[in-house]
């Protein structure tokens, strides 16, 4: 089944690209894109890598559009609250989530030393893209003391800040779903949105705007949404062409800044 963007292109994945076409690549646009984004509900309809799925799109397009290379995406992101804890409960019921976060702490760590890679590696700019809206600060954070270290610029968004979404309109509904009917029409079903009275898993994380969902809505959200990033990496900027390589070690002081913020 076709998608959009999968007509023949070269590809912008660095993990596809052999190093003649990384390195004319990245001289031409020196710039990285990071995705991120995980697994949880989405509704009956949807398919619970939606998050992942939304914000591979956005970087590979960003990427084939305006220049750059998009890193290896990271596929869990944070989480602070076990779906058994009682805050939970109320908002979803009694069942199983089944979500893949992660402790904030192994996804920060994680995310700081992925953009000490893409340092490592020849860019002057990281744009972080991340399909899951929450825990922005956290990775902003992240950011923020990375860049204290070194004269690269790190921009951390969540794909509906691209587009001025109110963030009660986030949470599955005619948003979320409408980009995925857009994306991978194949993923979406429909006609199980009717489950959320009798079914025994509850609405499942669905909004009841879910039925307003369309793939024309989602095309026009998704391409705001590469316009925008397009505009920021072509607004990136040059890092210093003699940048020091980085060792773990040298990283280390950026992660302790943030540990100490976080336990304030």
């Amino acid at each position: 089944m076709s998608t959009p963007g999968t007509m023949h292109r070269e590809t912008v994945r660095w993990a596809e690209l052999k190093p003649e076409e990384f390195l004319r690549l990245i001289t031409e646009r020196p710039v990285a894109y990071l995705p991120m984004g995980m697994v949880e509900p989405h509704g009956h309809a949807a398919a619970f890598g939606l998050d992942m799925i939304k914000a591979d799109y956005l970087c590979d397009e960003a990427a084939k559009r305006f220049g750059g290379i998009v890193a290896t995406s990271q596929t869990y992101t944070s989480m602070r609250r076990a779906s058994t804890e009682p805050g939970s409960r109320r908002s979803w019921g009694d069942v199983n989530l089944r979500p893949g976060g992660l402790p904030p702490d192994v996804v920060m760590r994680s995310l700081l030393f992925q953009l000490r890679v893409c340092v490592n590696a020849g860019f002057h700019a990281v744009i972080v893209e991340s399909g899951q809206n929450g825990a922005q600060d956290d990775l902003r954070l992240v950011a923020d003391e990375f860049m204290k270290l070194v004269p690269v610029r790190v921009v951390v968004r969540s794909d509906p800040s691209w587009c001025e979404v109110p963030s009660l309109a986030i949470t599955p509904g005619r948003y979320e779903l409408s980009q995925l009917l857009y994306l991978r029409p194949d993923l979406v079903d429909m006609a199980r949105l009717g489950r959320v009275a009798s079914d025994p898993l509850g609405r499942f994380a669905q909004k009841p705007d879910a039925y307003e969902a369309t793939a024309e809505y989602g095309k026009q959200v998704v391409e705001t949404q590469i316009d925008r990033i397009g505009e920021l990496a072509s607004d990136a900027g040059l890092a210093p062409s003699d940048l020091t390589f980085l060792e773990f070690d040298d990283v280390e002081p950026a992660w302790t800044a943030v540990e100490q913020q976080r336990s304030t």
